[in-house]
C-alpha cells in the first residue's frame, strides 16, 4: 500500500527540535496542505495530558477533518532513557557496563549494538530538561493507562474514577488515525500489538533495537475493529545526493548534531559541513550507531539500502527523514529517491 503522508517529525527548517510542539506543528502543516494525511511522530504522552492531546488534535481537524494521524510515544515519561533504573556511582556518575555486541549486517541492514544511555555521563542537563516539561510534582500514567484515556475520549467513552462521563468537544467522535511509535521490544511494541492499532519502529533513533522492535509488535498482535493484521511503519534516517562523495559531505555533521542531542544539550544547528571541525573520539563514540546505521550515497545506493531496509522488517511504509545544513541539500535528498521509485515529488524549494 502507498500512501501520500506526512508525519511531524522532531526536526524543523534549521534542524531544530519541534517535537515539543508537534501539535501545533499539525495544525500548520495541515492549513498549509489540502490531500496528504498529516500526523504526529510522535506526541510524548508524558508531557500532555490525555484530553490536552484529543482537545489539540480535534481543534485542528475542525478546520482540517479527516486527514490527522496522532502517533504516541512513550519517551517523554520520567523513567525512561536515562531514568531511575540507571545505576550512579559516588557523585552521581552512572556506572558504564561494557558494551557488548558488534554491528551485524542482516541481509543488508545495518544492526549496530543498542545504543547504552549510561554512556553519557553528564546527565543534568537532560533531567534538568525533563523537569521543564513537566508540572512540579506532576506524575505521569503509565502509557498503557494513557493510551486508554486518549482513546476512550476519542470514542466519547471516557469516564472517571468516580464514574462521571467527560466528553472532549473538540476531539471526541473525530476521524483520526491512532499510532503507537516505539523503538525496542519493550511496552510500545507490545501494547500496540495487543490494541491492534498499527506501529511505526523508529530505526533512525534505535537503529540496534527497531527491527527487535517490530518483531515483538508482530508477535503481540491481535485483530482489531481498526486493523485485521499488523500494519508497521519503519522510519530511516536518509541523505541522498546526485553522488555517493557528494551525499557524504552533506552527511558530514549529523554525528554532531546527534551527540548534542544525546549529550543533554538538545538539537543545535546544523553545522555547515565546509567548516565544522571532525568529531572528537568520544564524541564518536557516543554516537557511533546512529552513523553506521544513517543510509546515505546516491540515489542507486540509497534505494537498495532501503529496499532491504523494507524486505527485513516486512514494513508496509518506510518513514524517510533527513537533514542537511542547506534546505536545498535536503529538497534535493527527497526529489531524487522519489524519481528513482517513479514516484511524483512536488517539493516546494
Amino acid at each position: 500500500m502507498r500512501r501520500s503522508r506526512s508525519w511531524i517529525w522532531h526536526r524543523s527548517a534549521r534542524g531544530r527540535a519541534a517535537s515539543s510542539a508537534s501539535l501545533t506543528l499539525l495544525g500548520l502543516v495541515a492549513a498549509a496542505t489540502e490531500r496528504i494525511r498529516v500526523g504526529t511522530g510522535a506526541v510524548q504522552v508524558g508531557q500532555h495530558t490525555s484530553a490536552s492531546i484529543v482537545a489539540a488534535l480535534g481543534t485542528v481537524d475542525a478546520l482540517h477533518p479527516g486527514r490527522l494521524d496522532l502517533g504516541l510515544g512513550r519517551s517523554g515519561h520520567r523513567r525512561t532513557q536515562y531514568g531511575a533504573a540507571t545505576t550512579t556511582a559516588k557523585g552521581g556518575r552512572p556506572v558504564l557496563d561494557a558494551v557488548v555486541g558488534r554491528t551485524q549486517v542482516r541481509d543488508g541492514v545495518v544492526v549496530p549494538p543498542p545504543f547504552d544511555p549510561r554512556r553519557v555521563l553528564d546527565r543534568s542537563e537532560f533531567l534538568a530538561s525533563l523537569e521543564a516539561l513537566q508540572q512540579p510534582g506532576a506524575r505521569s500514567l503509565d502509557f498503557a493507562d494513557q493510551v486508554a484515556e486518549i482513546t476512550a475520549l476519542l470514542d466519547g467513552t471516557y469516564t472517571t474514577s468516580d464514574g462521571v462521563a467527560l466528553h472532549a468537544v473538540p476531539g471526541e467522535g473525530i476521524d483520526a488515525e491512532l499510532w503507537i511509535f516505539g523503538s525496542s521490544a519493550g511496552e510500545s511494541a507490545e501494547l500496540a500489538g495487543r490494541l491492534g492499532l498499527p506501529f511505526a519502529a523508529a530505526y533512525h533513533v534505535a537503529p540496534g533495537t527497531a527491527l527487535d522492535a517490530v518483531a515483538a509488535y508482530r508477535a503481540a498482535f491481535r485483530p482489531s475493529r481498526v486493523l485485521a493484521a499488523p500494519y508497521v511503519i519503519v522510519s530511516a534516517d536518509v541523505v541522498v545526493a546526485a553522488d555517493d562523495d557528494t551525499a557524504r559531505r552533506h552527511a558530514s555533521t549529523y554525528g554532531h548534531w546527534v551527540h548534542s542531542v544525546r549529550s543533554g544539550a538538545g538539537a543545535g544547528e546544523y553545522l555547515d559541513p565546509a567548516t565544522a571541525a571532525p568529531l572528537t573520539d568520544d564524541h564518536f563514540r557516543l554516537v557511533e550507531d546512529r552513523l553506521t546505521a544513517q543510509i546515505v550515497g546516491s540515489p542507486a545506493t540509497v534505494v537498495e539500502r532501503l529496499d532491504a531496509l523494507r524486505r527485513v522488517s516486512d514494513a508496509d511504509e518506510l518513514l524517510v527523514t533527513t537533514i542537511t545544513h542547506a534546505h536545498a541539500d535536503r529538497l534535493e535528498s527527497h526529489r531524487l529517491p522519489a524519481g528513482a521509485w517513479g514516484l511524483r515529488a512536488s517539493l516546494a524549494a
